[in-house]
């Protein structure tokens, strides 16, 4: 095989005017990445010092924690702290079980909030009967915070009780309580269950267009929203509607044309507000931290919507400018090792080709790992997830090392650096290419909760596409099979409209002519 950068005689001159111009355009190439990603909006403030918004849905689990720990138990320093905090934007809380919550009336007349407390509804009758009393003794309790109660959560969605056992549910609570009782579920399922909205003092819908069959795009969520609120309105008055859950998630996989984002969600929640109170509607927003243990069921976009991060660290969504990619400085600095590091590794070189190749080498290498990295810091969930992104990185790595020292005039350590990578090559390819298969088949056949990893393949498909390197044959071929079979079907299930689906087809194309062409290399 022939180096992408052919030795020349140790008497050739270093082509420094070519080298210093890629390193230039690498390094602007590399700021300009990470500046484009993290570039701070500015959007119209939904909330300010003087204006509280109305509602918001909290948990009380800390990033650590999540309501399948075993003991249960919750912090009651850490609600008093979040308490106070969201005390500063809005002037009442949402909730959904009873369980654990026992403080959380008195924190709330503390720092002034009203509770909005529901009683979780499922499948048990005993643990459901035992959620109704604790929410009847609650309210009865505490009158003066308790503004409302949501007797049961999704229930109707999640199949757990019928439209008559809730009836039954809500006319207890009804009976024992002074407070208006409601039931909250997506917005279908009210209409699906006509039997319930009589049942209730107001209806609880929940509107999150991320999420709906038919996902709208940022620019047309406000409008259905709209829309459906408009229709609920006629249909059920003179009865009031909440929208009792609406918002966008900040990190995730995109569905069709919905797209998260920080930028997006700051765009919706912020265009919601405004147009919630100038239409006069009751509305509470999801959510008030992000919950990372939603993750394990929802996929990372689960974990994520949150108008504050998990760390109780403010995302801009609500006022002052906000940014994509809020860690864009730190990794514009990782980058920049990376790229001096190639730059280091590939040493001097003789030809005015491996001088501007290199350098753009380290560039591309410098931005596709550190986006990698980036989306393994809001996707990865457990031991196991976390391996798969450290395999990954460091195959990246020595993919990256591997052509750096193929563009180099190598002496040395160099040499016998490049000789061992040169002859570990077709198992770094078959690597990449096993990854791959790997990552299109839950792309084809188990894609709802799954992120686009296109970024940690960008690197590999295209140093093998230019370097083809001998592989194993039968094995490479058939991944070779798998990931291009899986091209169509995936762009077909995402829509043709979906940007990230098609930044895997891209990559996956990629992947797919690289390893065509090692599988046309022969063996010296």
């Amino acid at each position: 095989m022939q180096p992408l950068g052919p030795t020349m005689s140790a008497t050739s001159r270093f082509p420094f005017p070519a080298y210093l111009f890629a390193c230039l355009l690498g390094l602007f190439a590399l700021g300009g990445f990470w500046y484009g990603l993290g570039k701070p909006v500015i959007l119209p403030d939904a909330a300010t010092p003087t204006h509280k918004l109305q509602c918001a849905s909290y948990t009380p689990f800390d990033k650590d924690q999540s309501p399948f720990d075993v003991p249960f138990k919750l912090r009651p320093e850490r609600m008093d702290a979040d308490l106070a905090l969201l005390a500063t934007r809005f002037e009442c809380i949402r909730t959904y079980s009873m369980t654990g919550l026992e403080a959380l009336p008195d924190l709330a007349r503390k720092h002034g909030l009203k509770l909005m407390i529901g009683a979780w509804v499922n499948s048990n009758p005993v643990d459901t009967e035992k959620e109704v009393d604790l929410l009847i003794a609650s309210a009865n309790a505490n009158p003066d915070v308790v503004s409302a109660v949501i007797v049961g959560n999704e229930a109707l969605l999640r199949k757990e009780v019928t439209g008559t056992q809730l009836v039954r549910l809500i006319n207890k609570v009804k009976s024992q309580i002074k407070q208006p009782v409601t039931y909250a579920d997506v917005w279908e399922f009210w209409l699906k269950h006509p039997e319930v909205a009589p049942a209730v003092d107001f209806l609880t819908i929940h509107l999150l267009p991320y999420w709906e069959d038919d996902p709208s795009n940022i620019d047309a969520a406000l409008q259905h929203v709209a829309q459906v609120r408009q229709v609920f309105g006629n249909k059920f008055a003179p009865k009031d509607v909440m929208i009792g859950e609406t918002g966008w998630p900040s990190e995730g996989r995109q569905r069709e044309t919905a797209l998260p984002s920080r930028v997006n969600e700051a765009k919706f929640i912020r265009g919601f507000v405004a147009m919630a109170e100038q239409e006069g509607w009751h509305y509470n927003l999801i959510e008030a931290f992000d919950q990372p243990w939603k993750r394990g069921s929802e996929g990372a976009v689960g974990g994520y919507w949150g108008l504050f991060d998990a760390d109780r660290q403010d995302k801009g969504v609500l006022a002052g400018p906000v940014t994509n990619v809020p860690f864009w400085k730190e990794w514009l600095a990782v980058g920049g090792l990376i790229f001096l590091g190639t730059l280091i590794l590939g040493g001097r070189v003789r030809t005015t080709r491996s001088a501007l190749v290199l350098p753009l080498l380290g560039a591309l290498g410098a931005c596709s790992i550190g986006a990698w990295g980036d989306l393994a810091r809001v996707t990865t969930r457990f031991t196991g997830e976390w391996l798969w992104v450290g395999l990954l990185t460091a195959l990246n790595l020595l993919v990256l090392a591997h052509a750096a020292l193929a563009l180099s005039a190598r002496t040395g350590w160099r040499q016998r650096a490049f000789n061992l990578l040169e002859r570990r090559a077709g198992w770094l390819v078959a690597a990449a290419g096993f990854a791959a298969a790997v990552m299109m088949l839950e792309m084809v056949f188990d894609p709802r909760y799954r992120s686009f990893a296109s970024m940690a393949f960008v690197l590999p498909a295209l140093v093998y596409l230019c370097r083809p390197v001998s592989v194993p044959r039968r094995e490479i071929a058939l991944l070779t099979f798998i990931v291009g079979a899986g091209i169509a079907p995936q762009l077909y299930q995402e829509g043709l409209q979906n940007q990230q689906a098609w930044g895997w087809a891209l990559v996956s194309v990629l992947m797919v002519a690289a390893l065509w062409r090692c599988l046309r290399v022969h063996k010296i």
